[in-house]
């Protein structure tokens, strides 16, 4: 019998850690995938945050270095302007990301760093308890809006990946969600698209997946999964919203 799918050499031989039904053990994997099908193993750098993630460097068989909460971008453009032949990743959270790490992201993008940036968006604050996050939906219940996110009282979701397409040093930015077999396909090819972009030197490229989190929206997995259909991709609609190479975007 022919053997057609197996485990990533880049995915180390770890039970995840990771609740039932969240995204973060599929991103972990198309990106471990996408790493041996590139060949980048030997030259690849990972910068995980405080966060769910904070152990990515048990799953991924890559150069991996911590950076304090929010820090990514400027860790990465650090280690970028050091090693330029190098391929550097942030994997970053909504609550690390688009709340303490705003500026550096925002800077680091603006300066058209040339770097990948992968932005897990599951809309709250997932390791300390589920409070809300800046990508909390209006009217969504977390342990510190019971009532509801009040667009009074605490404002909007925060939709950065439309607010970085208006920078011009940013070359690529997708949003993709992990809730299906056929989104997972299409967050695997913008990954692939995003670590290109890099290698041909084209600047800051992003691509934020929305991932569910049944724990912290106190749903079964099915759910959750549902929800960010549902739900959640009407208020981050899935889709290219920047793309300077020129390519066409399968789907």
């Amino acid at each position: 019998m022919k053997k057609i799918y197996s485990r990533p050499k880049s995915l180390k031989k770890t039970a995840f850690h990771y609740c039932p039904g969240c995204g973060h053990s599929i991103i972990h994997r198309i990106m471990t995938e996408l790493i041996d099908e590139m060949d980048l193993q030997d030259k690849i750098i990972g910068i995980p945050p405080p966060g769910c993630s904070v152990f990515a460097y048990n799953y991924f068989d890559i150069d991996m270095a911590e950076s304090a909460h929010g820090r990514g971008a400027a860790v990465a453009t650090g280690m970028k302007r050091a090693y330029p032949e190098g391929i550097i990743f942030t994997y970053q959270g909504d609550g690390d990301l688009a709340a303490i790490g705003t500026a550096e992201t925002v800077h680091a993008a603006n300066r058209g760093e040339n770097i990948t940036v992968i932005f897990v968006n599951n809309a709250v604050y997932g390791m300390t308890g589920g409070q809300m996050a800046p990508t909390t939906l209006v009217g969504q219940k977390t342990t510190t809006t019971p009532y509801g996110r009040d667009e009074r009282m605490e404002g909007n979701a925060l939709r950065i990946s439309e607010m970085l397409a208006l920078v011009k040093g940013v070359a690529y930015i997708e949003r993709v969600a992990v809730n299906s077999p056929t989104n997972i396909r299409k967050a695997k090819k913008a990954i692939r698209k995003a670590f290109q972009a890099q290698i041909d030197g084209l600047g800051f490229s992003m691509v934020e997946v929305l991932s569910p989190c049944p724990t912290n929206w106190r749903m079964d997995e099915p759910e959750a999964w549902q929800w960010v259909s549902d739900v959640m991709a009407k208020e981050f609609p899935l889709g290219v919203l920047k793309d300077v190479t020129g390519e066409s975007h399968a789907s």
